[in-house]
């Protein structure tokens, strides 16, 4: 008896014993079988750094556009972050200013919210240093979407959807303001617009027409003088908005008088940050008016005839803006050409591409 016993607990040892490691093969055993997704990085541009706590995911990818266009985030239910960055606008907005839910305007325009993942400074005045803390902000701003986080969580809760959008991307019990952010961030990092007719020459897919190649020249020239805060070689493809803080802010000379705490001085609280603002990426900047932190020019011929006068001369003006109270003095050709070239950064498929665009629609 004593030995058939033995022999059994033998057969059942040798039995587990042969099969693999149940706990190591769980697919769920560290979090939900997730697809990840492979960044491209398009001829030109810099390397991207993905952060290593939230990697691309279909799942989380697939989360962050639902979240995206979900007014439920907002207090009243009115509001997406899709109200104020529209994908046929280069998701900026065509009004000066945005109006939030409590009807209180805003002072800024829009930013665009194309090829995010080259950049590290968010908001015009960079107070955020990561895309997981800039999709936080909005919907606490009293003046945008105007709710709390613990509310907008409560209703996303309730809805079997986002029970299992969020289930999928991070796993049980996975609804929270932070991994809320992180999808919405792996989002607009899938959001790279490469295909301007500027990229397709450079490809040799293409020929530019001889006003868009006198655009570039001027543009790439001391004469136009637009590369020192735009180059495509430099800003790592994008045309500004890439690169270390001094790179990236800049007082353009559009104010004779610097308004105390403006730009990135209110992050800083350094006097010599006045009038600094974060310098916007060019691309599709034909889609993306009105120009300026404070949307004041209504359309490009008013930046570049801004351009031709020169600027203001103010304390932290950028040592580029050379021609400052002097102007530049473009002909009516060279401005044309200028425009021709801004507009060859164009890219139609961007704007119209559906893996961007409303989930509900």
């Amino acid at each position: 008896m004593r030995a058939a016993s033995f022999l059994s607990i033998l057969l059942i040892g040798a039995l587990f014993a042969c099969q693999p490691d149940r706990l190591e093969e769980d697919p769920f055993a560290n979090g939900p079988q997730t697809t990840p997704i492979e960044f491209e990085i398009p001829r030109g541009f810099a390397p991207v750094v993905i952060p290593p706590d939230n990697p691309l995911t279909e799942e989380g990818v697939r989360l962050g556009r639902h979240l995206f266009y979900e007014k439920r985030l907002s207090g009243d239910n009115s509001m997406s972050c899709g109200t104020c960055h529209l994908q046929d606008f280069n998701f900026a907005e065509p009004n000066r200013f945005s109006t939030g839910i409590t009807g209180a305007v805003g002072d800024k325009n829009a930013m665009v919210l194309s090829n995010l993942a080259w950049q590290s400074f968010f908001f015009w005045d960079g107070r955020r240093e990561s895309l997981e803390a800039q999709a936080v902000d909005p919907v606490e701003n009293p003046i945008e979407m105007h709710e709390q986080w613990p509310n907008a969580i409560q209703k996303l809760e309730s809805d079997p959807l986002y029970q299992r959008l969020f289930k999928e991307a991070f796993g049980d019990n996975a609804i929270t303001k932070e991994n809320a952010a992180k999808a919405i961030a792996q989002f607009e990092r899938t959001m790279v617009s490469a295909d301007s007719k500027f990229d397709q020459y450079l490809r040799g897919e293409v020929s530019l027409t001889q006003q868009e190649l006198l655009g570039l020249t001027l543009f790439n020239n001391e004469q136009g003088d637009c590369f020192h805060c735009h180059s495509f070689e430099n800003h790592g493809g994008i045309f500004g908005g890439f690169g270390p803080e001094r790179e990236v802010f800049k007082n353009n000379g559009i104010d004779s008088v610097l308004k105390p705490m403006s730009g990135r001085e209110a992050v800083t609280l350094d006097s010599m940050d006045r009038g600094k603002f974060k310098v916007p990426s060019l691309r599709n900047v034909e889609f993306s008016f009105p120009y300026m932190h404070d949307g004041r020019f209504a359309n490009l011929q008013e930046v570049i005839e801004f351009y031709n006068m020169g600027g203001y001369k103010t304390y932290t003006l950028d040592p580029n803006m050379k021609k400052a109270g002097v102007g530049r003095n473009w002909t009516q050709e060279q401005k044309d050409a200028l425009l021709a070239f801004l507009r060859a950064l164009s890219d139609p498929s961007f704007i119209t591409d559906t893996s961007f665009s409303d989930p509900f629609k």
